[in-house]
């Protein structure tokens, strides 16, 4: 038994390497907006779903060696993974420019394999222990106490350094890799056991009603219930945890990496904490006693969750975020408890165990996936963090009450659902200032001073963005613009959108990809020269938020100006023949997570295809040499202006006559930028025009605000090239 612990715990590894890197495969190919995230995430539930179903149906073959049939399964899931990225390629080119539906059809198809493959491995693995230990409970507990530890080291170690060190190719290779070594080790490790003795289970009596034995087990149909609600709860707190805690990090790759795999720590221990359970409280007369408990963890499991944001808001004034993590291993634990806890007093040790262990594995993620569904998708386009989160508390605590009526007697069923209610009152009553505070406190950290607010803040599905009282815009945790179109009062380096005149003539057709502020988006759509202007957003929270500022509300109502909402990767994928003369894009840090979709060797490819005769790439380094060197390495010609990069397979050269033609005659919404008549205004068009100053002289360079390719790439030229593989610099 301990041979087989170990090969689960094995098994583990590869199954999380590959639901990170699949799934940032996928998004690289299909987008990270909600759609996307949609169909990658319920694909996964779905195939885990099927997996369990068909691991139930094959477990209960008695002449099957179980173990052999695990082995195979992981031969098959090393040989997906193996090919796995190379499919995804190979779908992502054949599916460019399909319709939504078709698309999803084909990721569904293409991950339901290797999911239903391992979602069948819990049911045939526990037939096979509970053929040997008769204790349904014990197996399932410790089954998952090893196999969601080595997931949860899986995670760990991706963000720790596979994931920097391999790429996402370098990731599955290991991990098909991990799965065919548990796999053969599987197949050679059955030949020895297969004569071992065995403890016969106790056979099925066909005599004992529907859902429940002759031994006093729990209904199964309400176990099913609890399980299912159990795992809705536990997932949509994950999510709302990964908001929050993705918030105070400023989106980085790793902090969903790290939160999972404390999530994965706190239910590995929590299952091994209900194995322990299970082999003490093994007999009928227990059902009652295991009840309580499984109400009492479901209470604590659900409290810890409901705090587990506060806490991390208040606490980031002293400590790094990952210093409550402890906090979601405990609520993790504690709610993992539950599953095994469960199917101990509801599953007999007969030779159906498997498939009725299926089955409520299959209720546990059809459970997982409605959260992630309800509250990614619904929820939180319509309700904020605090009343989710007062939604979920409320829920858990309806489902111990429900649990205590069931079992306890008349006067402790009394005083204990009077203290369950009176903490629901209490929650509700203290909520508003215990999360009033949560995004302030989350993004400035130690800056935070009591009576800091934002005095906008937008919570929705694809986002939380804020905007500060200096009308700084923070999108995801960082910094994302502030709303100014002015060139004299110039806060946010307005500038760079104004540059566009010095080295291009005839931008007529211009494509944006990100709105944000509107701020550039404002200025661009106001060049005498721009004809049509298409701006893709994926985030529709900003264009609530523009209507609210004047100086950049007119926008929304230009004539020459379309906004799409989508992800502007799946976007130019899906519009193949559309050729632009400009675009621009004012890209967020290179190092958060998914910005290398828009940095990468591969994004810039699939950028030249789209621009015309002469056109133009213009977007923020973020002060990164690393992209520079990667924008300079494709493209044969290059401009930096301050942090940007223009980038174009014709000859780029500044004007500075044009420049200054163009910038005397500019207006935003019918008003001039620059008065000439005032000398601040005189004084800046001749800063603004200096800019050129020295440029494609010897003395030009990194310190300079403009710089040709030449020099770029004679001074970046040892550093590192962004790939969709190596993923930049994300996970540094």
């Amino acid at each position: 038994m301990k041979w087989i612990y170990t090969l689960f715990f094995i098994s583990g590894v590869p199954a999380l390497i590959y639901q990170i890197v699949w799934q940032r495969a996928l998004f690289t190919i299909y987008g990270v907006n909600v759609e996307s995230v949609t169909i990658v995430v319920s694909a996964f539930m779905l195939g885990l779903g099927l997996g369990s179903l068909c691991g139930g149906a094959i477990s209960g073959n008695q002449k099957l060696p179980m173990l052999a049939v695990f082995g195979a399964f992981e031969l098959c899931i090393g040989i997906f993974g193996a090919a796995s990225l190379h499919i995804f390629h190979w779908a992502g080119a054949y599916t460019a420019g399909a319709s939504l539906p078709a698309t999803a059809a084909l990721t569904f198809g293409l991950v339901l394999l290797p999911t239903t493959l391992m979602g069948a491995t819990l049911p045939i693995l526990v037939a096979h222990l509970v053929r040997i230990s008769s204790n349904v409970g014990s197996s399932v507990g410790m089954l998952y106490f090893v196999n969601t530890l080595g997931s949860a080291m899986a995670c760990l170690a991706a963000a720790a350094f596979l994931m920097r060190w391999l790429g996402e190719s370098g990731c599955v290779a290991c991990a098909a890799g991990i799965n065919f070594t548990v796999g053969s080790a599987a197949l050679l490790s059955h030949l020895p056991t297969r004569k071992a003795a065995r403890r016969e289970p106790r056979p099925s009596s066909e005599a004992d009603p529907p859902g429940r034995r002759a031994n006093g087990l729990f209904p199964f149909s309400m176990a099913l219930w609890l399980v299912g609600l159990s795992g809705f709860i536990a997932l949509s707190y994950e999510l709302l945890w990964y908001r929050a805690y993705s918030f105070a990090s400023g989106t980085r790759a790793s902090a969903f990496a790290l939160l999972l795999g404390a999530y994965l720590e706190g239910v590995a221990f929590g299952s091994l904490y209900s194995k322990a359970l299970c082999t003490r409280l093994a007999r009928p007369k227990h059902r009652a006693r295991v009840l309580a408990i499984v109400s009492g963890l479901l209470m604590v499991a659900d409290a810890i969750g409901f705090l587990v944001v506060p806490v991390l808001a208040y606490s980031l004034r002293w400590a790094p975020y990952m210093a409550t993590f402890f906090l979601v291993a405990l609520s993790a634990g504690f709610m993992g408890a539950v599953f095994p806890l469960l199917t101990h007093i509801s599953i007999a040790p007969d030779n159906r165990a498997g498939a009725r262990l299926s089955r409520m594995y299959l209720a546990n993620i059809l459970g997982s996936a409605m959260g992630t569904f309800l509250v990614g998708f619904v929820l939180m386009d319509h309700w904020s963090m605090q009343q989710i989160s007062l939604f979920l508390l409320l829920l858990g605590l309806t489902m111990a009450a429900a649990i205590q009526a069931h079992i306890a007697r008349k006067r402790r069923r009394i005083a204990l659902l009077g203290g369950i209610a009176a903490l629901a009152v209490a929650a509700i009553l203290t909520a508003p200032a215990i999360f009033g505070t949560i995004y302030e406190r989350m993004l400035f950290k130690s800056a935070y001073r009591p009576g800091m607010r934002f005095t906008h803040l937008l919570e929705s599905g694809s986002g939380v963005v804020a905007v500060d009282q200096q009308k700084v815009v923070y999108g995801g945790g960082m910094y994302d613009g502030r709303f100014n179109t002015s060139l004299v009062g110039d806060a946010n380096w307005i500038v760079r959108a104004y540059a566009i005149g010095a080295f291009h003539p005839h931008p007529r057709r211009v494509l944006m990809i990100g709105l944000s502020s509107g701020s550039w988006a404002q200025v661009i759509a106001n060049h005498s020269q721009v004809e049509h202007f298409t701006i893709v957003e994926i985030n529709p929270s900003y264009l609530d938020l523009i209507r609210q500022y004047p100086e950049v509300a007119g926008v929304l109502k230009n004539p020459k100006v379309s906004i799409v909402i989508d992800d502007g990767r799946r976007w130019l994928a899906r519009n193949p023949d559309e050729k632009f003369d400009l675009i621009v894009q004012n890209t967020t840090f290179h190092w958060r997570a998914h910005i290398t979709n828009l940095l990468s060797v591969d994004y810039l490819r699939i950028i030249r295809k789209h621009l015309a005769p002469g056109g133009v790439f213009y977007y923020n380094t973020t002060d990164s040499s690393d992209v520079l060197h990667t924008g300079t390495a494709v493209f044969p010609y290059a401009l930096r202006v301050m942090n940007f990069l223009a980038v174009s397979d014709s000859p780029l050269v500044v004007d500075q006559e044009a420049w200054r033609k163009d910038l005397v005659s500019y207006r935003i919404d019918g008003k001039p930028v620059l008065n000439l008549e005032l000398a601040p205004d005189r004084q800046r068009l001749a800063d603004v025009l200096a800019m050129a100053g020295g440029l494609g002289q010897s003395g030009s360079g990194a310190n300079a605000a403009m710089e040709y390719g030449d020099t770029i790439r004679l001074r970046t030229r040892d550093k590192r090239l962004f790939t969709d593989d190596n993923m930049g610099v994300e996970w540094y």
